[in-house]
C-alpha cells in the first residue's frame, strides 16, 4: 500500500461519519461541479471560453463554505473561495429568493480582473431554506474599456471597463432586462458576450439541481455533518502534508517584471515564507508600491497564486476548501503591487501574480530540490484585438494567451509549448480562430534555440503569427518576460526572452511588452513567447539528449557545441565522443577561471 494510501485512509479514521458515504457525498459533490463546467463550456459561445476553457464552476453551502471546484482555472481555486462570500455578503442573503442569480467582477470588493465575471445562484429547498450557491467564474472576452478585450495600458480602473458590484442579474428564474442590458451595452461584441452570460447562467442552474439531488438522497442535516466533516478532513490532511515539507523561516526570493507599461521602471516583487506548525505564512514586504497603471494585483488574486504553490509541493488529491486554504496566510501591505487598492487598473493582475508562482518555487528551491521545476515562461501573455469582421459587418473582440518552455525539473527536461502552470487554459485551435475572426494564422512553431539549457533543459517557446485580413483593428501586446529571461536553477541557464514584432517581413519592429496599436489591413503580429529556465549544469547534460534535440530541430548543431560541450555528426546522427570530452574539459577550466 503506498504512502499516499496510507496517509488518506488515517485521515479518514478520524471520520465522525460513515467513510464510505463521506467519499460517496464528496464524489457526487466534485462530479456535479465538473457536469457544471462541462455545460458551461459546451453553451458558450466565444472561443476563450468553450475551446480554451477559461471558466471555473464551485458549490458552495449556506454558511458560504466552499464544497467542491470543477478541474479547469487554478487561478480560480482561492480567488472564488474569497470572492463569492464576500459578494453574497455585500448585497445580502435576505435580499435573495428562489431563481435569483447574483453578477459580479469588481475587483476591490473581493474579484480579480473585471474580465472575469461571476455568476452566483442560490438554491432553496423546497420549504424555502437556503441550502447553498452554485457560482461560475469565466473571463468574458470583452468587458469594455479603453480598447477591445479589456486589456489596455490604463493608469486606472475606470479605463478598463465596466465595474460591476454585486447586481442581481436574474429574479424569479427570469433575466433582468435592464441589468442585462446596461452590461452588454457597454461591451464591443454583444452577441457573443450574451451568449456566455447565459451559459453561465445555464450553469449555475445546472449545479442548483444537482445539489437538490444531492441533499433529497442523503437529507439537508447529513450534508450539513459532510460538509464539516469534509474541512476538518482536509485541514487535516493538509496539515500533515506542509508539516513534512521543510520547516524554517529563512525562506526568500526576489525579482523583476519588465515594467508598468506607462513607465519604463521595473516593478520589484520580494517573497518571503515560513513554514512551521503544519501552516505556511507568506510575507511581500519589499514589493513596490502601486503603479497608476495596469500591473496591479489585488489580494484575491495574490493569495490565490501563492496557495497553488502549495497546492503543487503537496500531495494533489488533498481538496481544495477552507480546510486547506486556513493554512495558509499572506501579508501584503494595502497600496502594493500585490495589494492594490482603487483605483489604480488590476487588468494586469495575473501577470504579476503568475510571477509571484515562480517566485514562490525558486524560494523553497534550496530546501525542497525534488519538488520543484526552474522558472517557466512565467507570463500568461496576452494577445487582444478587435475590429469590424469584413465578412460580416460585425465588430468583434478576441483574446488568447499564447504558450512557451516549462521550467527544467529534477528528472526530466521541461516541457515545451505549454499554457502557464496556474492559469491552464488550452491553445486556441488555428482552424477554429481563423473561421470564427478575420485573421489567417501565418505561422506556428517552436522557437529552437530557445530553451534554458541544463542537466535538464527548459521548453521552447512558440512563435505565432496573425494576419489581420482586409481590415483595421486595434491590437493589444499585454505581457512581460521581455527584459528578464526566466530563470534556471541548480546550474541551469536562462530561457530566451519573449520577443513581439509587427510586420517580421516588413519593418519587423520591436515591441514593449505591454502597448496598444492601432493596425492598418493587413498588418501582421508575431509573437515569440520565453523558453523555460535549465536545471543542473548545463555541461552534465547527457550528450544522447542533446543529440536529439539538434535531430530534431530544438537545439541548433551550434548551440550544441557552444552552450552543452557536444559536437554532433549530423550525417551519421552521432556524438563525436572523444571531441566533445575534450570540448566540455576546455569549458569547464574556462568557467573556474572566470
Amino acid at each position: 500500500m503506498t504512502t499516499k494510501v496510507l496517509e488518506r485512509d488515517h485521515q479518514c479514521s478520524e471520520l465522525k461519519m460513515d467513510p464510505i458515504k463521506f467519499e460517496v457525498m464528496r464524489s457526487a459533490f466534485v462530479a456535479a461541479a465538473d457536469e457544471m463546467g462541462v455545460a458551461l463550456r459546451k453553451a458558450a459561445y466565444s472561443t476563450n471560453i468553450k475551446t480554451r476553457a477559461d471558466f471555473s464552476c464551485a458549490l458552495f453551502d449556506a454558511k458560504l463554505r466552499l464544497i467542491a471546484q470543477s478541474f479547469s482555472q487554478p487561478v480560480h481555486l482561492a480567488s472564488m473561495s474569497r470572492m463569492i462570500p464576500r459578494a453574497i455578503r455585500q448585497y445580502g442573503v435576505e435580499n435573495l429568493e428562489s431563481g435569483d442569480a447574483l453578477v459580479t467582477n469588481h475587483p476591490f470588493r473581493g474579484g480579480v480582473h473585471l474580465n472575469d465575471v461571476a455568476i452566483i445562484a442560490p438554491f432553496y429547498s423546497g420549504e424555502g431554506q437556503l441550502e447553498g450557491y452554485a457560482a461560475t467564474i469565466a473571463h468574458h472576452v470583452d468587458i469594455g474599456g479603453y480598447a477591445p478585450g479589456g486589456y489596455c495600458i490604463s493608469t486606472e480602473i475606470y479605463q478598463e471597463g465596466i465595474i460591476i458590484p454585486p447586481a442581481k442579474l436574474v429574479s424569479r428564474g427570469k433575466i433582468v432586462q435592464d441589468v442585462f442590458n446596461v452590461i452588454l451595452e457597454n461591451i464591443r461584441s454583444p452577441r457573443q458576450s450574451a451568449g456566455d452570460f447565459r451559459a453561465q447562467i445555464a450553469a449555475s442552474l445546472l449545479g442548483q439541481r444537482r445539489m437538490a439531488e444531492i441533499i433529497n438522497k442523503f437529507g439537508a442535516p447529513t450534508v450539513e455533518q459532510f460538509v464539516d466533516e469534509l474541512i476538518e478532513y482536509t485541514e487535516r490532511w493538509a496539515r500533515s502534508e506542509i508539516m513534512a515539507l521543510a520547516e524554517g523561516d529563512q525562506y526568500f526570493a526576489e525579482c523583476h517584471l519588465d515594467d508598468d507599461g506607462t513607465t519604463d521602471q521595473p516593478i520589484r516583487l520580494v517573497l518571503r515564507a515560513t513554514i512551521k506548525g503544519g501552516r505556511v505564512s507568506f510575507d511581500l514586504t519589499g514589493s513596490d508600491e502601486q503603479r497608476n497603471s495596469p500591473m496591479n494585483a489585488t489580494l484575491s488574486q495574490t493569495y490565490s497564486a501563492l496557495a497553488y504553490v502549495i497546492k503543487c509541493l503537496i500531495d494533489p488529491d488533498v481538496p481544495t476548501n477552507e480546510g486547506f486554504y486556513r493554512l495558509i496566510d499572506v501579508t501584503a501591505a494595502e497600496g502594493t503591487v500585490v495589494n492594490a487598492r482603487p483605483p489604480v487598473g488590476v487588468v494586469g493582475g495575473w501577470e504579476v501574480t503568475m510571477r509571484l508562482c515562480d517566485l514562490g518555487f525558486r524560494a523553497f528551491s534550496d530546501a525542497m530540490p525534488t519538488k520543484v521545476m526552474a522558472s517557466t515562461k512565467s507570463i500568461n501573455c496576452h494577445m487582444a484585438c478587435g475590429g469590424r469582421d469584413p465578412r460580416t459587418g460585425e465588430y468583434y473582440a478576441f483574446i488568447e494567451t499564447m504558450a512557451g518552455g516549462y521550467g527544467g525539473r529534477p528528472t526530466k527536461d521541461g516541457m515545451d509549448a505549454v499554457q502557464a502552470h496556474f492559469q491552464n487554459t488550452e491553445n486556441s485551435a488555428v482552424e477554429e480562430t481563423e473561421n470564427n475572426y478575420p485573421f489567417m494564422i501565418t505561422r506556428y512553431e517552436l522557437i529552437p534555440d530557445s530553451e534554458g539549457p541544463g542537466r535538464y533543459r527548459g521548453g521552447l517557446g512558440v512563435r505565432r503569427e496573425w494576419k489581420f485580413c482586409n481590415h483595421e483593428a486595434t491590437l493589444t501586446v499585454f505581457s512581460d518576460n521581455r527584459k528578464f529571461a526566466p530563470w534556471g536553477l541548480f546550474g541551469g541557464g536562462s530561457g530566451a526572452p519573449s520577443r513581439y514584432i509587427l510586420n517580421p517581413d516588413g519593418e519587423a519592429r520591436d515591441l514593449p511588452s505591454k502597448v496598444t496599436l492601432r493596425l492598418p489591413p493587413n498588418s501582421v503580429i508575431s509573437y515569440r513567447t520565453p523558453g523555460g529556465g535549465g536545471y543542473g549544469p548545463t555541461l552534465e547534460r547527457d550528450p544522447q539528449l542533446v543529440l536529439s534535440d539538434v535531430i530534431n530541430g530544438k537545439v541548433s548543431p551550434g548551440r550544441a557545441h557552444d552552450v552543452y560541450g557536444v559536437v554532433v555528426d549530423l550525417e551519421k546522427g552521432l556524438v563525436n565522443e572523444e571531441t566533445s570530452c575534450r570540448l566540455r574539459e576546455q569549458m569547464k577550466k574556462q568557467a573556474e577561471l572566470g
